[in-house]
């Protein structure tokens, strides 16, 4: 994740409806009632924010992201550079989204894994990372736990139950790997292999004991 703004009050947002941009000093932020920001936070410059977002205390939230309506972040929640979280997604305290992460509507993280009304949890949050370049597909479950590899692609209504390695494509309710995806999005030639080429992008791949590297 690149260097943030060292503090609040040097961060700046634009509202994604009205492009009118402003700091993250809550006292700037009351014209802005479609939207709530707790402090203490950072959100990164030229990141934009939808309405009716939440953005929760002790929060990070990196450069260049565009977050969607309904969206609540945190609280401690890290978010990475140029990320993009679609409408309606909850992205909770334990879960952490490195650089170019893609976040599909209605996404649900998860961060206990035996929840109860009339029992605190609060101690048990197990944390649950997304690796860099990664996409999320429209109405996944992520159960908490987990890490999600590097440029891994989850299809959209899948129920992710393990950890994805990098690279992979999982599909299914629980998901299951399926094949591999390049970092641009296409599928690659369906294995075993030991090289592979991506046909639209042209970036080469190895393939060692069913593990993908770039």
């Amino acid at each position: 994740m690149s260097e943030r703004a060292s503090t609040t009050l040097k961060a700046t947002v634009t509202c994604e409806s009205c492009q009118t941009p402003w700091d993250t000093n809550p006292k700037s932020l009351k014209p802005y009632q479609n939207m709530r920001f707790d402090e203490p936070s950072e959100i990164g410059e030229g990141t934009k924010i939808w309405h009716f977002s939440h953005v929760l205390k002790d929060s990070l939230i990196g450069r260049n992201c565009n977050i969607g309506q309904n969206v609540v972040i945190g609280p401690r929640v890290s978010i990475g550079d140029d990320c993009k979280i679609q409408n309606n997604v909850s992205v909770y305290e334990g879960v952490t989204l490195e650089d170019n992460v893609f976040c599909g509507p209605s996404i649900v993280f998860t961060n206990v894994i035996n929840p109860r009304c009339e029992v605190d949890r609060h101690g048990e949050f197990k944390k649950t990372l997304v690796r860099r370049d990664a996409t999320i597909g429209a109405n996944s479950t992520i159960l908490c736990g987990l890490t999600i590899g590097r440029s891994a692609f989850i299809g959209a209504g899948n129920v992710v139950t393990k950890d994805v390695p990098d690279f992979a494509l999982v599909m299914g309710n629980p998901s299951r790997q399926t094949g591999h995806m390049c970092s641009c999005g296409i599928k690659l030639p369906n294995g075993p292999w030991e090289t592979a080429t991506c046909e639209d992008c042209g970036h080469a791949y190895t393939m060692t004991d069913g593990i993908v590297a770039a």
